[in-house]
């Protein structure tokens, strides 16, 4: 810190005062602050040598750096201030907080689709890269020790089926090599898919699962890790297009650049407060906007599959009142069969007892229509269980269409009802918004009356001088005129 020290012959009292403020709110236990040409830098005491580099005076750094401070408001949020390891989770949930708001208003502001070489969104892999390594437990392996944040991922897979597509594309890539790489091409494909917040959220929930990788103070395991989770969620609002094949993701160096941050909040520090009300109001309308149209097609999608099963259940019930006449038609046709085989049997006992010298062949033929009949009889029982097997599969299937339309209906109606309630918000901000264009016009309007006033008390001062100073020649005048009249007295 003594680097970034503004040098001067004595200290003034801005400069004790803001000494003091990075003293007793900024400390970067792991990390190194440096700083080289216009970039500063947080570097992690790991991925660097511990020697002291030479590093270049910076003028300006300082001033940008004391904004930074400003922002954290550690000693707040803090029962022990000298506890390392939380002042190491708020940092790292502090630029986590600033690198989601800088990618997504820039984001909002380049209206199109982000790639892979988009400085803000590769400030914001970086960061939660060293959210994730926060507190990780090293693993003995043959090559000696090694830490990992691939572990923990992995466990996605396992608690939402969901990401199982996204694990057997990152395991497919051909230029991965370490577990270093495929986390980060992980982290990848969910913000692709938009469903980083979601993913987060479930293994966050399970601190059972993650005691395996992460000491009990790790960043995944406090409350710092759940905020991250839920920040998270505004970036569904973006859309990004990233091409992995190309790039060296094992190799990559994460370093954390405050430069843009630093930027962003010296502007933010000139700006007056009401504008930044409206820009706040302004941004949490935009991305209700968003979830707003996102919930909206969800609805539709749901619909139209709802339309979709009416239609299928509306088929197969007509199939199932077909099938029932054709059991019924089946076992009209059964027992006609049966009364005309005892009919036959009946009648060739008859006639064997009245004409015991009968002829053969009609009896053979008798017999033979009778086997006919009964292998007829026995067909017919066949296609008759296989048609009641048919209509007790018929009414299962009905039962569990039954039962999808109930819970998607549900779903529906529950959808329904966060889109009334965004709309609800919705309009509450552009009330908001609307009151804060009326106040800001209003206020205007008050400064130029007084501009107005104050020119016109000008003018009367101007007049007010003139008409001293014609009043002070008129003395004169009168004093010039007693004078002559007392010499003319005298």
């Amino acid at each position: 810190m003594s680097d970034l020290t503004p040098q001067s012959d004595a200290p003034t009292p801005t400069t004790d005062k803001i000494t003091q403020a990075a003293r007793e709110t900024i400390y970067l236990c792991n990390f190194r602050v440096s700083v080289d040409g216009e970039w500063l830098c947080l570097r992690e005491l790991n991925d660097i040598s511990l020697t002291p580099d030479p590093e270049p005076a910076h003028e300006d750094s300082w001033e940008d750096f004391t904004d930074l401070v400003e922002q954290m408001q550690m000693l707040d949020e803090f029962k022990d201030p000298k506890d390392p390891i939380a002042i190491e989770r708020l940092n790292l949930m502090n630029m986590a907080k600033l690198s989601i708001k800088g990618l997504i208003e820039s984001a909002l502001n380049l209206g199109r689709t982000l790639d892979s070489d988009y400085a803000p969104l590769q400030q914001f892999f970086v960061v939660m890269e060293h959210c994730l390594k926060h507190g990780l437990k090293s693993k003995k392996t043959f090559l000696g020790q090694n830490k990992s944040f691939w572990g923990p991922l992995e466990l996605v897979e396992k608690l939402t089926p969901e990401a199982g597509e996204i694990t057997a594309s990152v395991k497919d890539l051909p230029g991965l090599k370490t577990p270093l790489g495929r986390g980060r091409a992980w982290l990848r494909l969910a913000l692709m898919q938009k469903k980083l917040s979601d993913y987060m959220k479930t293994i966050i929930n399970r601190k059972d699962l993650l005691s395996e990788f992460y000491e009990p103070n790790a960043l995944m395991m406090e409350e710092e890790g759940a905020v991250i989770a839920g920040l998270l969620v505004g970036l569904n609002v973006i859309d990004a297009n990233l091409c992995m094949k190309g790039e060296d993701l094992d190799s990559q160096v994460g370093v954390i650049d405050f430069s843009m941050y630093l930027k962003d909040g010296a502007h933010s520090s000139k700006s007056t407060e009401g504008d930044g009300q409206i820009t706040a109001i302004l941004d949490q309308k935009n991305y209700v906007e968003e979830l707003n149209r996102h919930l909206s097609a969800s609805v539709n999608n749901l619909q139209a599959k709802v339309d979709a099963l009416e239609k299928s259940n509306t088929k197969l019930t007509e199939e199932l009142a077909v099938a029932n006449n054709r059991i019924i038609t089946l076992q009209e046709d059964l027992e006609r069969v049966k009364e005309e085989s005892s009919y036959l049997v009946e009648s060739s006992r008859k006639a064997s007892r009245a004409d015991g010298t009968a002829n053969g062949q009609v009896l053979g033929e008798t017999r033979k229509q009778l086997k006919e009949e009964t292998q007829l009889r026995l067909d017919v029982e066949k296609e008759l269980e296989v048609q009641i097997g048919m209509k007790q599969e018929m009414e299962l299937s009905m039962k569990m269409l039954e039962k999808d339309i109930c819970e998607k209906h549900d779903a529906l109606v529950e959808l329904r009802q966060q889109l009334d309630d965004l709309r609800t918000l919705n309009h509450e901000l552009s009330v908001k918004s609307q009151s804060s264009e009326t106040s800001t016009k209003q206020k205007s309007d008050i400064i130029s009356r007084l501009e107005e006033k104050t020119n016109q008390m000008g003018s009367i001062i101007k007049q007010l001088e003139s008409s001293e100073n014609d009043m002070a020649k008129q003395a004169r005048s009168l004093n010039s005129t007693a004078g002559k009249l007392l010499q003319r007295q005298q």
